[in-house]
């Protein structure tokens, strides 16, 4: 289950976080090579003064992405991940490409517990839940 935790120093309408949240699954799915129904997403917004990046100056948004993922992806397949979301981002919020850090930490598959199931190490082309 891929945690992507997205820290804003803005905060977008609520129709505005679905959609980009629809179009991240779809960018994850296709270039991480699995299925959506497993993928948690989850938006931290705070003032504008509650985050700070250098590049970014002091009256620029802001935002970090802390992702969470299954060992076993390429370096391509997270460059392309990454630039997909900065290029969303921009998209949705206009925030420029260079004011966005994101971060990934790998796990193992049983280190992602759900209610029914603790999910497998991955392999391309699987959909957890329909396994």
């Amino acid at each position: 289950m891929p945690h992507l935790q997205f820290e804003l120093n803005f905060t977008p309408e609520s129709q505005s976080k679905a959609k980009f949240a629809d179009a991240i699954r779809s960018h994850f799915a296709a270039i991480m090579s699995t299925g959506t129904d497993h993928i948690g997403i989850t938006f931290r917004c705070y003032s504008t003064q509650d985050l700070v990046f250098g590049r970014a100056g002091i009256d620029g948004q802001i935002v970090f992405l802390n992702a969470d993922i299954r060992l076993g992806r390429t370096a391509d397949q997270k460059r392309r991940l990454a630039l997909s979301i900065m290029k969303e981002i921009g998209v949705f919020w206009r925030v420029p490409k260079e004011h966005v850090y994101i971060v990934y930490t790998e796990h193992d598959g049983p280190d992602f517990q759900l209610s029914d199931r603790v999910l497998p190490s991955w392999r391309a082309g699987e959909d957890p839940l329909n396994d």
